[in-house]
């Protein structure tokens, strides 16, 4: 069959490069098209960098035209990214730890969802991996890392390193740790302001002897406020975790922390999507799955903002029990929870790989105030 350039062209119209409105050769994303017998190349641009990007858009020209002109056409899709560039007058580069190689935020919309009980299993697991890993519990208002940890009668010591004091952080479980929740009484509420937090969060980042560290995880509290700007404005993250149960309410909010880190301002990658509490498998019926809260909703949120979706955590009462007692779940060997967060973890080191890869190290972003309001630049 002899293939024509119009009739690709047209096909072509009915899709549209992601996080573009107008359709491929509207936006003049198509910047070539050449047609031979029953073979054809499509030279297109696009301005998301990212690896997910790029192969969406791969399949999706040759779905389309495998679909509406020729199904068995020999298509060669050759992409260019032409990201738009950063004006050095409105840059900072982060301020980055010595020593830690990766920051990975995970955070949550919503509160409830067990966002400290993910971060504290990904922790040990990539500990048990071979990672030097540490968590910063910047969960001002609701610190609980170090009752998952079993450390909260734990107090970080000073240290001496080159002529300054430095704290420890606590270590436990071979998972560097340290959180508000060691400079406070059990039974003391934190009330501080935006700016004496913040003050608090900058002593335990950068004032603590942290050491070699492949991946830091920090807790971040849920929603999307001041401590998170704070966070981004203090630290270069390589990318953010989302953790989200199936249902509707703690979606919606889901997709707003997901926003914020993909902001123009903000622009830190998102890794992907967890979904935890996913389903309920009672102990005397092991081959049922009984969706409490929805089913598979983390998922579709994933394919709906194309991000990847990095696993599921079924809703199991040793989860809960091993948090209370201070010892993550991940740590039981031999179980169906080890062998989920190891798959979990795997997915997020992937992306990770992946994201440093594909993309140039994430920028601090630098918080200004003008004319009495808050503006957030690069």
């Amino acid at each position: 069959m002899k293939l024509h350039k119009q009739d690709i062209l047209r096909a072509l119209e009915s899709i549209s490069v992601p996080g573009e409105g107008k359709n491929m050769v509207e936006s003049g994303a198509v910047k070539n098209v050449v047609t031979f017998a029953d073979e054809v190349i499509v030279d297109i641009t696009i301005s998301n960098p990212t690896l997910q990007a790029k192969k969406k858009t791969e399949v999706e020209i040759m779905k389309t035209i495998h679909d509406k002109v020729y199904e068995k056409a020999k298509v060669t899709v050759n992409i260019k990214v032409d990201a738009p560039p950063k004006s050095p007058a409105n840059t900072i580069k982060g301020k980055a730890i010595p020593g830690i190689q990766n920051i990975i935020a995970v955070a949550s919309g919503k509160g409830g969802v067990g966002k400290s009980t993910v971060t504290a299993n990904l922790a040990v697991t990539l500990a048990k991996m071979g990672f030097k890993v540490g968590i910063l519990d910047a969960d001002i208002y609701g610190p609980s890392v170090p009752i998952m940890f079993d450390v909260e009668l734990e107090k970080p010591i000073a240290i001496n390193v080159d002529g300054k004091s430095k704290m420890k952080p606590v270590e436990s479980y071979g998972v560097k740790i340290l959180s508000i929740g060691f400079f406070t009484q059990p039974n003391q509420a934190v009330v501080w302001r935006g700016p004496m937090a913040a003050k608090a969060l900058n002593q335990m980042i950068f004032d603590a002897h942290w050491g070699e560290l492949d991946f830091m995880l920090i807790d971040l509290p849920p929603g999307t406020g001041d401590i998170h700007l704070s966070i981004m404005q203090s630290l270069p993250i390589t990318g953010a975790v989302i953790v989200s149960t199936p249902q509707n309410v703690a979606l919606a909010d889901a997709k707003k922390g997901v926003s914020m880190f993909q902001q123009e301002s903000i622009n830190v990658p998102v890794l992907g999507i967890i979904e935890n509490m996913a389903y309920f498998t009672p102990a005397e019926l092991p081959d049922n799955k009984y969706y409490i809260f929805g089913k598979e909703g983390a998922r579709h949120l994933a394919q709906d903002l194309d991000v990847p979706f990095l696993g599921e955590i079924p809703l199991v009462q040793s989860i809960r029990e091993a948090g209370d007692v201070g010892r993550p779940a991940a740590l039981q060997t031999a179980t169906p929870l080890e062998k989920a967060f190891e798959k979990l973890t795997q997915n997020v080191v992937e992306e990770v790989v992946r994201r440093n890869d594909d993309l140039p190290p994430t920028e601090a972003i630098k918080i200004t105030t003008m004319a009495g309001c808050s503006a957030v630049k690069k």
